[in-house]
């Protein structure tokens, strides 16, 4: 994401124009924009036209729309952003008060405009405007004839091609249909990941499958970058690991990504952090029930107690349309950092954030144990005393 423009007031108040770059971008936006939030973009719109005849025709015209956010639908898959709202700004061709959906796409300038940029939305900006790069891990999840394509970035998971290939079954006297089916399916594969990977980008390619499906294409990559002498293949062999996983479907990348061998390939990305936090979190109710609670009541108590040393948030909570409950978050964020504690806002589209996600989206590790984070005495002593908190 590149930053175009931004400003802010005395309040707060102000605005920031963004351009997005890469698919990741996306989620970035999805996760800054809000509702009651104004967002202008570029939109083509169908108009009727009255002509020096009296008829009206229909014509499509390019124009610029700003809008009050009222819903938001984020399509990961194909990192695909609608942003619906009614205008609120003067406009040739649309109505004043009118609805219109906004299709935020890649290398197109947007501008959001918040009443109050917190830290969290700040944050966003922060983030998504670091110069880096975002395509950790490359995976492919395949079995005979069946292959998904993937990127793991640092906060999603972006199905980028499914290859699917006939292939005749093994029978006696067949065997050779059977191997070219395999051999038309490794080179039809070979070339996807040509076009999808940038390999330099990449710390890791994993190759999972049942079997020695995924073998049999590591074998078949190597050979055909020497045939071809493909120095980009060559250069990145190393990168390359096999893993065995149940299936060839997408579902299977979680159990890959948690496999030993994956797991010390990937230790320094955010993806492999966000994953160990969340097993010493489960860990530690096991073993230190009382330093790990989860909740919203509970972790509440712990923030204002100053007990937390790692506070864990799923990114879903500030996509609320209540902001009230919003702002709740926001504020827990912002005084835990104030402590000097970690705080760790994990992405609902990782595993991680989705089993946290499971949890309500709040969870807390703390400093110290806390004995008394599930009692509510005084609700309690409300119902033993008819509905009166005893005085």
């Amino acid at each position: 994401m590149r930053l175009v423009k931004s400003y802010r007031d005395k309040n707060n108040n102000g605005f920031v124009t963004l351009y997005p770059e890469e698919p990741e971008d996306m989620w970035h936006a999805y996760n800054l924009i809000r509702a009651d939030d104004k967002v202008t973009g570029a939109a083509v719109r169908n108009v009727q036209i009255s002509t020096d005849t009296g008829s009206v025709i229909s014509k499509r015209v390019h124009t610029t729309v700003k809008i009050s956010v009222e819903s938001i639908d984020f399509d990961p898959k194909v990192g695909e952003l609608h942003v619906k709202g009614r205008v609120c700004e003067e406009n040739n061709h649309i109505p004043l008060g009118s609805y219109h959906t906004l299709d935020l796409e890649l290398f197109r300038n947007f501008t959001v405009e918040k009443e109050e940029w917190d830290d969290v939305s700040s944050g966003v900006v922060i983030e998504a405007c670091a110069s880096r790069k975002t395509s950790e891990v490359g995976a492919i999840v395949l079995q005979e004839g069946l292959a998904n394509i993937c990127l793991v970035t640092e906060h999603m998971t972006i199905l980028k091609q499914k290859v699917e290939v006939s292939i005749p079954r093994k029978r006696a006297g067949g065997v050779s249909h059977y191997q070219s089916g395999i051999q038309k399916f490794y080179q039809l594969l070979y070339d996807t990941m040509l076009r999808q990977f940038e390999f330099e980008k990449l710390k890791v390619i994993l190759l999972a499958s049942p079997g020695f499906v995924a073998d049999g294409f590591r074998q078949f990559v190597s050979k055909e970058a020497v045939r071809t002498g493909n120095k980009t293949i060559l250069q990145a062999r190393e990168k390359f690991v096999t893993v065995h996983c149940s299936s060839g479907h997408i579902h299977s990348l979680n159990e890959v990504l948690k496999s030993p061998e994956v797991t010390s390939k990937l230790a320094d990305t955010r993806y492999a952090k966000e994953t160990k936090v969340m097993e010493k979190f489960f860990e530690m109710i096991t073993t230190d029930e009382y330093r790990a609670w989860y909740g919203l009541k509970e972790v509440t108590k712990a923030v204002e107690k100053g007990a937390v040393g790692t506070l864990l948030v799923s990114n879903s909570l500030f996509r609320s349309d209540d902001p009230k409950e919003r702002k709740r978050y926001v504020g827990m964020v912002e005084e835990v950092k104030k402590c000097g504690a970690e705080v760790m806002i994990l992405s609902s589209i990782h595993e991680s954030g989705q089993r946290l996600d499971s949890l309500g989206g709040l969870a807390a590790m703390l400093t110290y144990p806390l004995y008394d984070l599930d009692d509510d005495e005084e609700e309690e002593q409300a119902e033993a005393n008819g509905g009166e908190p005893q005085q």
